[in-house]
């Protein structure tokens, strides 16, 4: 046993190639989901998005922009221009079929390329920012085999590519945080790119950015350093640029201001509607008539930008009306948001996913996230895990207080695996000093 430990520590110290064989291992399990997946776009557990970015590429590749042939969920009808889906992660779709003759089994692989290097690659950078290289690489491995990223990284659906958008900026925050001079810019401009393709993947992540900013304030004050003003105002506007093309698309086809994406309105609507009481249900019964029965009749006529503005003051009155309703409700959304054990009403997929993934690692998120904040104590508001944490508890309350789906989870999983990773090293350092103590005694024994 102890030989074993020993061969796993030479391992563990010829870093570069244990990062290489983790990057490997991601690749490869990410590409066999990808292969599973096969060729044709079907309905999935948790995938059914795929459905609809398939069909969108098909419809722009046609020539007939961002629409649907037929009437399509949650609210847009055929023909008629829709904004409720990606843009970006649509184009990468459309790109990759228009150079693969429409080939669905391409789009995976890719994807699986790309997020198979970035996902543990940027678990390393941030561990390592964190806790130390053995902690970065800690984490750099479970992100390789974490059941749930493997799978999505297989699905044409945005996860895959908004979670490497997240890691990312979480590090250029983090790089920003430190640079001086002319490194500001360049950590600047980097970080505008990065926090764009972010949200151009799902709009949610406008939400967060300021407190990523505020961050970034806060703990340049606190060390007597430049407020970083300029490089601020250079990363919004890189972002202010990516989004106004969407935004002036929106208007030529609304006749109306849509900023990019038509979804906040209805899912704010829909996760607070009082058919749910007080008890929030994460995939609405057929029994009160589904998500389309709550869509009053004279609504379903409007288009889709006033539909959403409709939703977003509908959601807000159901607030106001009751919102000793909306706190109970909203903290029902925490068990739901964070299940780890299987369920009678999820498939085997489901389950297994769930159990082999986030029901294994959350003690040791937990455990780390503990040690992070035991050792820091006082100064841990400006430790590179703050705005780590700061992600996970701000993406984590906006979901308790909307919509709480196990996947809009994963990306505080993602970032949570860093503390995971710091969790698992301690564990293996004190088993290797039990192992050491041991060998020690026994060879005493025998003197």
């Amino acid at each position: 046993m102890l030989s074993r430990l020993q061969r796993a520590a030479r391992w563990w110290q010829d870093k570069s190639r244990l990062l290489a064989a983790i990057l490997a291992v991601s690749v490869l399990l990410r590409a066999g989901a990808a292969l599973y997946f096969g060729n044709e776009v079907v309905e999935l557990p948790g995938a059914t998005d795929q459905l609809s970015y398939h069909n969108l590429a098909l419809r722009l590749l046609g020539g007939h922009g961002f629409s649907f042939g037929e009437p399509w969920w949650p609210m847009t009808r055929a023909g008629e221009p829709t904004a409720h889906w990606s843009f970006l992660y649509t184009l990468y779709v459309a790109a990759v079929y228009a150079v693969t003759s429409l080939s669905p089994l391409a789009a995976r692989l890719v994807q699986a390329v790309i997020v198979g290097l970035l996902h543990p690659y940027l678990a390393y950078l941030l561990g390592k920012r964190v806790a130390g290289s053995s902690a970065g690489l800690a984490a750099a491995a479970l992100t390789a085999v974490y059941v749930y990223f493997v799978y999505y990284g297989g699905t044409l659906m945005t996860e895959a590519f908004y979670i490497a958008g997240l890691l990312a900026s979480l590090y250029l925050v983090l790089l920003l945080a430190d640079a001086e001079g002319k490194g500001q810019w360049r950590w600047a401009l980097a970080l505008g790119l990065v926090l764009g393709a972010t949200i151009l993947l799902r709009q949610l992540f406008m939400l967060v950015v300021p407190f990523l900013f505020l961050w970034l304030w806060w703990v340049r004050y606190r060390r007597g350093q430049r407020l970083p003003v300029a490089a601020t105002l250079l990363a919004g506007a890189v972002v202010a640029v990516m989004i106004l093309p969407f935004t002036i698309w929106n208007y030529a086809r609304f006749d109306s201001f849509v900023l990019l994406n038509t979804n906040a309105g209805y899912a704010f609507y829909m996760s607070n509607h009082p058919v749910y009481g007080t008890r929030f249900e994460p995939i609405l019964s057929e029994q009160v008539g589904g998500y389309q029965q709550l869509i009053p009749e004279d609504v379903q006529l409007l288009d889709e930008a006033a539909m959403d503005r409709f939703f977003l003051r509908r959601g807000l009155e159901f607030v106001r009306e009751d919102p000793g309703r909306y706190v109970l409700l909203s903290l029902s959304r925490i068990p739901v948001y964070f299940t780890f054990w299987p369920s009678a009403g999820s498939g085997m997929i489901s389950n297994l996913s769930r159990v082999a993934s986030f029901g294994l690692m959350w003690p040791f998120m937990l455990a780390g996230m503990v040690i992070v904040l035991l050792r820091q104590r006082a100064a841990i508001l400006s430790h590179p895990a703050a705005p780590l944490l700061l992600f996970a508890a701000v993406y984590t309350g906006i979901h308790v207080l909307s919509w709480a789906l196990i996947r809009y989870r994963l990306p505080v999983d993602a970032v949570m695996l860093v503390f995971a990773g710091i969790a698992a090293v301690e564990l293996l350092q004190w088993l290797q000093g039990r192992h050491a103590l041991r060998a020690r005694h026994a060879h005493l024994s025998e003197i």
